[in-house]
Order: structure tokens, then C-alpha cells, then sequence
């Protein structure tokens, strides 16, 4: 014990606070406190940690391997990045155009042609299938008819193998309108191919026939995996899947489903991949279905009964689904990465014995992730049970213990102390409340003022807007705690360790609150505990306990690892989000969901340290300091360009929209209505208000919510179930030249047939686009029994929808519907039904070119001619 520490012990043992004056301890107390000048260095430090450790490690590709390196049986990320420029030279690849159904798949086949010239014949067979499929389900709200898409369907196997398990890998070729689609996903599939070349020319064996699926619809979304998974001839040996998406366009990959309830996957994962990035808590998060993404990994769940892994590719997701997802948004050490992981993961599932029988190792689900992509750590899911349990419950009991020793060392009762240690609780509630809520509360300002999405072009912004705030809030109740409460009895050190007590129980709480909640996600709160729980055990045992302010060291050493982990982890979902804010839709306020994040991030990562700032002289000065530093970021985000969210081609605004020529006619044919105009579907929360703000010509625009209240789908023809899904949010800008699409398709009602039972069946076709939809409204006294559609649907909706597209098979749509009514008059109306014809890729006549062309250069628009009928039958 140092000289001062002890003159501090004995004037408290001498007479309580007796004989010496409480103002001397005090000053004793504060001569013990670090300078104040040092306190700025001590925020610095954890702050240039995370720029010199965490950022590094996260953006960090491995080299890419050259065709020289070819000999030594690895991925060659040079090859896949040349095949990934062919790739994106043939332009969009929408479902039905040219480029997806003829250019696309002769590239794609052609890659596979040279392969097979190089095989070893002596070791592998190799079969190459291009499946043309058609077929129907529901998906989400909707009914997802296809037609003629096509998969290219590669097996690969041992020579004279008698396995009839096989592993699936999958990513698709298609595209979204307008996009290129080199990152979304065409990176995934020169992956593949390079992986399907690598393992077919070298001798290393595997036991289990291996399926490339290139399929060529997910974007529609998801048809050629339904079509694959549902009717190809190698469907049903398939027992696990490793399925390949991205949202972004370069980087890293993450793995965000698993399983289900196979974690013996997540193993093989940990052994086999060179570069991890992993966490239950992504997996969590995508399956809340909050994020506006879907992949064709569920269709392989759901309908094939199939296990795996599902991963994708999420950094610079500015430029998914836009023009600018271009080859050279790809880097290299991206393929590499991608590549490594994958052959990997190939070799090691394609030998696994648990694909022979697949439902003997079901057994929950795993509990897994990535430490800075230097280490993996995996678990099952009852494991992690015991151990959130065990270390919440050992947390509250070295907390009781160390309440304990604070009594015995400053000679006042148990009772005292404990009395003190409730009010701390209940301060550190309020600072973790503080610390998610400050935030929260400057983004709902933000966004009530019109403001939302400041940090989408400048991320640094969110330092200032919902870090410090976050530290701010972490910070006041302790502050005000240590300030003003004035104890002679209790040395100051020991009170500061009261508080980080007080946080320790609070996140011991939470823990058991998310385990008996069933959250896997609570591995995070847990290993942020193990992390304070480990160094408090040293300190007590160790006495530094009792020793002033040497506790505080140990504590720091331990804190490095939750830090950088907790602050990796949450940048990670920060990457992810921003962009996707772009797109989220004006329903939801983007900035709630980043600022939350940003404080959960702030919590865990600081939670332990930001009280640490007490032990300095001044910690009001840390106060003063993130108070400034909210101010500026507020001023510079609301009052100048920087807050502006979009840049040209680096951050966008999405501007999808429609250039629409609309007919309602009547039940006796005659047209009620005949107009033009645009109809837009802003994808952010901003709206049509930075258009206006750049001068765009939008007279006119308003508002489809009071038509969608009492007009069949607004009266327009949404694309799409997201569309649908913000139809209120549709707006309509009328225009008075008449728009003429490409063509209008005729709905023919082909058969007018009464079936007895008061029901009779209507049989419609048309010769409509290859993206196209069909509303269904029967009248109130009317209803659905039967028709050509999937069964189960009917009940389901106050308007149906069928969403159809096709590929190769241009086809008509035919459908039946048989309708019911309890008089049997079938001379009066009995459904509206809307057609609605989509010309992708068309750009409009010399007009609409021309609106196109006064938006801004931050604007990224994704339009197109459409037509909309509506008809009473």
C-alpha cells in the first residue's frame, strides 16, 4: 500500500471520519486522481486503437493470386477477375432480356465448356444441365409465377462413386434493372467457376458429388432456385447448401444464416476458412425479416428441406442494384477472399461424413463468431445457455463479494453500502437508458425536422450525433453520483468501483433477461461480462482490489478485448446498414435503427471505461468536451453541405420509377378513365424533397395514399410485393401528353363457364411482358373457392396478387378463377382485376428521356414504360 493510500486507511480506522478532517481526506483523495490534462489522452487512446486495430483488420484482403500460382492447386483470383470483366461487359441481365437468357448463358457455358476440356477424366465425371423451368408459389404476399427461367446446373464427382448425397453451391446471374451486376453477383459466380475449375483439375478427392447451381432468376425474386430445388433431377440428393448473395460491391464476406439446427456446419466452417467473418447476432438480426433483403437460401430451406450456410458480400453497398455495381468496384484481394473461404468450404463439406445422413446430426442451433477475423469461436447452443447463465450469475455474486470487501475495508456496514450500491443500480439504469436513448432522441429530431440520413454520405458524422451523446449519457448519472456524493467512510477509488459494479449487474440483468428470451445474440452481453467478471476475480484475490486505484489497471489490461471486439462487431453492422438506409423505405425512420446501433456500440464497448474517466481531476472536462463536439456535428450535419446525404456515384439517391399510360374501364367496357403520368417509389425517407431541392420539375406531385384507400392497388401498376408493400407511400405526377407504351396487352376472357353451386368459373390470357402483375378484388358478397393459382392462398388477402415474369418462354398467361355467390346472379360484377405490363429496359419516349435527364447527377434513376388496365368481370 503507497504512503498515501495508508495515511488515507489509518485517519478512517481512527476515528471513523473522527479525527480527521473530512477535508483533508478529500484533498488526499483527489491528489490521488490522475492530472486533468491527461483525461483527453485517455479517450484518445481507445479511439486511435479502434483506427489502428479495428479498421485495418476489417478492411483487410488477402493478396491475389496470379495465374503463375495456378500449379499449386489454390484459387486464382486473377482468372475469376478476368471472367468478372467479361462478365460485366454484357450489361443488365434482367430476367427475359437478351442479355440474362441468351448472352449471359453463353458466356456462363462457355466458361464451363473450357473447363471440362481440362478435367481429369481419371478422377472426376462432370455433367453440365441447362434447365429451362416453369412453376408457381407464394412468396411473402404474393403468388410468384415463372416461366421458361433457366439454370445452369453443373455436377461434379468422384469417379464411380457411390455416394447419392450431394452438396449444393449456389449464386445467380441475373440482375436488377439498370444494374451491371458485377458485384450482385457476379463476383460469386466467378468464384464458383474458379472453384469448380480448381477442384476438377486437381487430384485432391472428395466423396460427395458436388452441384454447381449458376441459376438465372433470383432478383424476380428467387424463381430458378424454387424451379431448381422443386423439379431438376439432382434436387432431391441435395442435402446441403453453401449459397452465395451479396450486398455490396467488394470486400469481405459474412456468413448470416446457418443451419437450421445443424451447428456440426458452423465446424467444418471454423477448420476450413482462411478468412472468417461470422456472428449469430448478423443471423438474428436478417431473420427478424427488418432488413430489405431476401435470398435464396430460405427457398432451399423451405422447400427442399435443406442445411447450410448463407453468406454474402456487404461492403460499399451504395452501389447494389444501381448502375454503378460495376467490375471496377471489385478488388482483386475480394475474389481471393471469397475464393479461399469457398474451396475450402467446398473440400471440406464435399468429404463430410454427415451428409450421409444429414437428420442424425440435427441438434439446435450454434452459437458462433469471429474475433477481428484473426480467430473463430463456435459452440452449441445449449452450451451457451450454461455459460450466459453462469457468468450472469457469478458476476452478481463477485459484485456482492466485492460490496463486501468495500464494507470491511472502510469499517462501515454492509447494510450502508449496500443501501448506496441500490441508488448506483438504479443511476447505472438510467446511464445505460441515457446512453441508447440521447441518441435515439437527436435522430427523431433529426427526422421530425426533415433531416434524416446526415451521416449517409459523411459516416464520421455519427461520432458527434450519437457516439458522444451516447458517452455523455454513459457518463452524467456517475458523475453527478461521485460529485456529490461526499463520503468520508468510503475511499473515492472504492466508489468509482461501486459504479462499474453497478454496470456489471445491469448487463448481468439484461443477459439473463435475453437468455430466458431465447436470444442466441447474448453471447455478446456475456463475453463483455466474462471480460470485467475475470479481472474483478484477480483484484479481489489479488487484494488490488483494496488498494486505492490499482484495480483500475488490471481492469483496463482485460477491457482491450471487449473493446475491440464489441467496436468491431458493431462497425461491421454499421457497414452493413448505412447503405441499406438508402433503400428502407419512408415508413420507417432509418436514423432510429443507426443511432440505436451506434449507442448499443458506445455501451459495450465503453461501458466499463467511460466511468474510468472519474479517476482524472476534472472529468467535467470530458463532459464539456463531448458536449462541444455533439454541438459542431449537429451544426455541420443540419447547416451545411455535409449533411447533405447524396454524392454522385458513390451515394446515390434511388429514384425508381414508373412512366405509366392507365385505363379503367367499366363493367360494360366503356373507359372511365384514360391518363398519363409518373408514379415514384422513393426508397428513402427524404422523399421527393432533395428532387425538389435541385430545382426538378415535380408540379403536380401528390400523394397515392387517399386513391389507395378507395381505388384496387392505388390505381397503378405497383412492380412488385415491395412496391405493394409501400404502396401508401406512391406518388403520382400527372402529365399531359399521353405516354404509349411499347404495347398494351389485352386481358381475353376466354370462357365464361357456370359450374353449379352457385359458382362459376372465369378463364382468362393474355400476351403480356416478361414482368408483369395481375390484382384480384372480389366485390363484398363475392368469393373465391377455386382457381389456377395456389390454394392455400385463397383467404389470405383482400386483393390478390400474381406476379409473373418469364424467360425463355414468352408463352401467354392463362389462369383460372371460379368465383361464388350466394344468389347465384352471375350477370352483375363479381371482381375487379387489374393487369399491370412492365417494359424493362425500354427508355421511354422523347419526354420521358428528358425528365430522366433533369434529375441531378447524386440521383441514380431506375424507370421504365408501364401500363395499367383496369377491368370489372
Amino acid at each position: 500500500m503507497g504512503d498515501k493510500e495508508k495515511l488515507i486507511s489509518d485517519e478512517q480506522i481512527e476515528g471513523g471520519v473522527g479525527s480527521a478532517s473530512s477535508k483533508n481526506v478529500r484533498k488526499e483523495e483527489d491528489n490521488l486522481r490522475g492530472p486533468w490534462y491527461l483525461e483527453g489522452g485517455f479517450l484518445l487512446f481507445w479511439g486511435l486503437l479502434f483506427f489502428a486495430v479495428v479498421i485495418p483488420l476489417f478492411y483487410h484482403l488477402p493478396k491475389g493470386l496470379t495465374i503463375e500460382d495456378a500449379s499449386k492447386g489454390v484459387f486464382i483470383a486473377e482468372r475469376a477477375h478476368n471472367n468478372l470483366y467479361e462478365f460485366d461487359q454484357i450489361g443488365t441481365k434482367v430476367v427475359g432480356s437478351d442479355g440474362n437468357e441468351n448472352k449471359t448463358v453463353d458466356f456462363l457455358l462457355g466458361l464451363v465448356a473450357e473447363i471440362q476440356k481440362n478435367v481429369l477424366d481419371e478422377y472426376f465425371d462432370i455433367e453440365v444441365d441447362l434447365q429451362e423451368v416453369s412453376g408457381q408459389y407464394i412468396h411473402w404476399t404474393m403468388v410468384n409465377r415463372y416461366q421458361g427461367v433457366q439454370n445452369i446446373v453443373v455436377k461434379l464427382s468422384p469417379k464411380n462413386t457411390t455416394s447419392e448425397t450431394y452438396l449444393l453451391v449456389n449464386s445467380h446471374f441475373d440482375s436488377k434493372p439498370t444494374s451491371y451486376s458485377a458485384g450482385d453477383a457476379g463476383q460469386m459466380i466467378v468464384a464458383m467457376m474458379e472453384v469448380l475449375r480448381v477442384m476438377s483439375t486437381t487430384k485432391q478427392p472428395f466423396r460427395h458429388p458436388i452441384v454447381f447451381l449458376f441459376n438465372g432468376a433470383e432478383e424476380n425474386p428467387l424463381q430458378a432456385s424454387h424451379g431448381f430445388i422443386t423439379q431438376h433431377k439432382w434436387a432431391k440428393n441435395c442435402k446441403v447448401v453453401i449459397n452465395l448473395d451479396c450486398a455490396g460491391a467488394g470486400g469481405k464476406e459474412i456468413v448470416f444464416q446457418s443451419g437450421p439446427k445443424n451447428p456440426w456446419i458452423i465446424k467444418y466452417y471454423k477448420k476450413n476458412v482462411k478468412h472468417p467473418l461470422a456472428t449469430t447476432m448478423a443471423e438474428e438480426v436478417f431473420q427478424t425479416g427488418i432488413l430489405p433483403s431476401d435470398t435464396d437460401f430460405g427457398v432451399f430451406v423451405t422447400y427442399g428441406n435443406l442445411i447450410g450456410l448463407d453468406m454474402a458480400q456487404f461492403i460499399n453497398g451504395y452501389d447494389y442494384h444501381t448502375k454503378y455495381d460495376r467490375f471496377t468496384n471489385v478488388p482483386r484481394g475480394s475474389i481471393q477472399n471469397t475464393g479461399d473461404n469457398l474451396l475450402g468450404l467446398v473440400r471440406a463439406l464435399s468429404n463430410a461424413t454427415e451428409l450421409d445422413d444429414t437428420a442424425e446430426y440435427a441438434a439446435g442451433h450454434a452459437i458462433f463468431f469471429d474475433v477481428l477475423g484473426l480467430y473463430f469461436i463456435s459452440y452449441t447452443e445449449s452450451t451457451g445457455v450454461i455459460l450466459n447463465y453462469s457468468v450472469s450469475g457469478v458476476a452478481i455474486v463477485l459484485v456482492f463479494i466485492s460490496i463486501w470487501r468495500t464494507s470491511s475495508i472502510s469499517h462501515v456496514s454492509l447494510g450502508h453500502v449496500l443501501s448506496w450500491f441500490i441508488l448506483i443500480l438504479v443511476l447505472q439504469i438510467i446511464a445505460f437508458v441515457l446512453g441508447l436513448g440521447l441518441p435515439v432522441a437527436i435522430a427523431y429530431v433529426f427526422d421530425k425536422y426533415g433531416l434524416s440520413l446526415t451521416y449517409f454520405s459523411t459516416p464520421a458524422l455519427m461520432i458527434g450525433l450519437y457516439i458522444c451523446p451516447s458517452l455523455l449519457g454513459l457518463s452524467l448519472p456517475s458523475y453527478i453520483f461521485l460529485k456529490f456524493h461526499k463520503s468520508d467512510k468510503v475511499p473515492f477509488a472504492q466508489r468509482l468501483q461501486l459504479v462499474l459494479n453497478g454496470s456489471a449487474v445491469v448487463l448481468a440483468i439484461i443477459g439473463i433477461g435475453m437468455n430466458v428470451y431465447g436470444l442466441r445474440s447474448t453471447y455478446v452481453v456475456t463475453w463483455t461480462l466474462i471480460f470485467y467478471v475475470v479481472p474483478l476475480a484477480f483484484n479481489l484475490l489479488s487484494t488490488l482490489h483494496d488498494r486505492g486505484f490499482s484495480w483500475t489497471g488490471v481492469l483496463k489490461v482485460f477491457q482491450v478485448v471487449p473493446f475491440l471486439y464489441n467496436s468491431y462487431l458493431i462497425y461491421c453492422f454499421v457497414v452493413t446498414l448505412i447503405p441499406m438506409m438508402g433503400r428502407f423505405g419512408r415508413a420507417t425512420n432509418p436514423d432510429l435503427i443507426i443511432s440505436a446501433l451506434n449507442g448499443l456500440g458506445t455501451i459495450l464497448a465503453l461501458g466499463f471505461l467511460i466511468p474510468l474517466a472519474n479517476m482524472f481531476r476534472r472529468p467535467s472536462l470530458i463532459l464539456l468536451s463531448l458536449l462541444a463536439i455533439s454541438g459542431v456535428s449537429i451544426y455541420t450535419a443540419t447547416s451545411t453541405q455535409i449533411g447533405f446525404p447524396y454524392r454522385p456515384k458513390t451515394n446515390v439517391e434511388r429514384v425508381p420509377y414508373l412512366h405509366v399510360r392507365r385505363t379503367f374501364y367499366e363493367y360494360d367496357g366503356t373507359v372511365a378513365k384514360d391518363d398519363s403520368g409518373y408514379v415514384f417509389n422513393f426508397q428513402d425517407r427524404r422523399g421527393p424533397a432533395p428532387l425538389e431541392a435541385y430545382k426538378v420539375n415535380l408540379t403536380g406531385l401528390v400523394s397515392l395514399t387517399d386513391d389507395c384507400a378507395k381505388i384496387m392497388m392505388c390505381g397503378v401498376p405497383l412492380y412488385d410485393q415491395r412496391w405493394v408493400k409501400a404502396k401508401l407511400y406512391t406518388m403520382w405526377l400527372p402529365r399531359a401528353e399521353e405516354i404509349n407504351p411499347p404495347y398494351v396487352p389485352q386481358l381475353e376472357l376466354l370462357n365464361k363457364t357456370e359450374l353449379g353451386n352457385n359458382t362459376v368459373r372465369l378463364e382468362f390470357r393474355t400476351n403480356t411482358s416478361d414482368h408483369s402483375s395481375v390484382f384480384i378484388q372480389p366485390y363484398e358478397d363475392v368469393s373465391i373457392v377455386n382457381w389456377s393459382l395456389p390454394l392455400d392462398y385463397i383467404g389470405t388477402e383482400t386483393t390478390y396478387h400474381l406476379y409473373f415474369s418469364y424467360g425463355k418462354d414468352n408463352s401467354p398467361l392463362t389462369f383460372f378463377i371460379d368465383f361464388w355467390k350466394s344468389d347465384g346472379d352471375f350477370k352483375v360484377p363479381l371482381s375487379q382485376i387489374g393487369l399491370s405490363a412492365h417494359f424493362i429496359g425500354n427508355k421511354g419516349d422523347a419526354i420521358s428521356q428528358k425528365f430522366a435527364s433533369s434529375l441531378p447527377a447524386f440521383a441514380a434513376p431506375v424507370d421504365w414504360p408501364a401500363s395499367y388496365q383496369r377491368f370489372i368481370y
